[in-house]
């Protein structure tokens, strides 16, 4: 939903807006006989059986839950970062890179997702300055070496972003050093890579989470509790494509269907 253009589905010769894929994933479903509920759910009991599900507004029972909360990007918090995000600001180099061809590009982040971004972006920007808050990057050295070998990839160390402007899309990134020090760097756009955080805290204590707070599963999507499956960003902390939560979701759902079949 908060995706531009996507190129990468199945199925889409040209371009599609995210929000208009959503829309015709949701009439697909619909026209299956699934009966949507736009509602939030703000608890969940997995204890007993059947599973309880409380909305703002109601209470629901299940013999089985899929859980597809997703993941959200970590943000920087900085002026102009809300603003200017889906135009110029973005969190997913692989679906938004190609619109960004002979710009300077920043991204932010010092990991192995970091270095990915960066060298994929090279493909298309004219340079990418890579900020990262430490003077040391986090990312494994096979990672680090091969962003330190491109030419285009330029490190900005011991630097944080403070601002992004620009109108109507991003123009400039303004950075601090160690010492507070700040200067405005012009750029098209930025790519944050600063981790994700799993949409989870709605089933600590329901199902096993890991040490990030993605949900663990095993075969078929299951997760520890029988009867409760995962599909998406919410355990895959590794891909986060649409056509890989689509997967998982494919299993998930077949999962299910065969655990109300056998324990009926």
């Amino acid at each position: 939903m908060n995706t531009t253009e996507v190129e990468n589905y199945p199925g889409f010769r040209d371009a599609i807006m995210g929000p208009d894929l959503m829309v015709e994933m949701r009439a697909q479903a619909e026209r299956m006989g699934t009966k949507i509920i736009d509602d939030e759910v703000t608890n969940v009991d997995f204890s007993r059986r059947p599973f309880r599900i409380m909305t703002a507004s109601e209470e629901y029972t299940a013999r089985a839950v899929i859980i597809a909360t997703g993941a959200s990007p970590r943000k920087l918090g900085v002026p102009g970062e809300a603003e200017l995000a889906g135009r110029g600001v973005s969190y997913c180099a692989t679906c938004d890179g190609p619109f960004f061809r002979g710009k300077d590009l920043v991204v932010v982040g010092g990991g192995d997702s970091a270095m990915e971004e960066a060298t994929f972006l090279t493909k298309f920007a004219s340079r990418v300055h890579l900020v990262h808050r430490r003077g040391e990057l986090r990312a494994s050295r096979i990672m680090q070496e091969r962003a330190m070998a491109d030419e285009k990839v330029s490190m900005v160390l011991s630097t944080t972003v403070a601002g992004i402007s620009g109108d109507p899309s991003v123009e400039r990134v303004t950075l601090r050093d160690a010492s507070g020090a700040e200067r405005d760097l012009e750029a098209g756009g930025v790519f944050v890579a600063v981790g994700h955080e799993p949409n989870t805290a709605l089933f600590r204590g329901q199902v096993e989470l890991d040490a990030r707070g993605y949900v663990v599963v095993g075969g078929g999507a299951r997760t520890s509790v029988e009867g409760v499956f995962a599909a998406g960003d919410v355990h895959d902390h590794e891909y986060r494509q649409a056509i890989t939560a689509a997967g998982f979701g494919c299993m998930a759902a077949i999962s299910a269907d065969r655990h109300l079949a056998e324990s009926q």
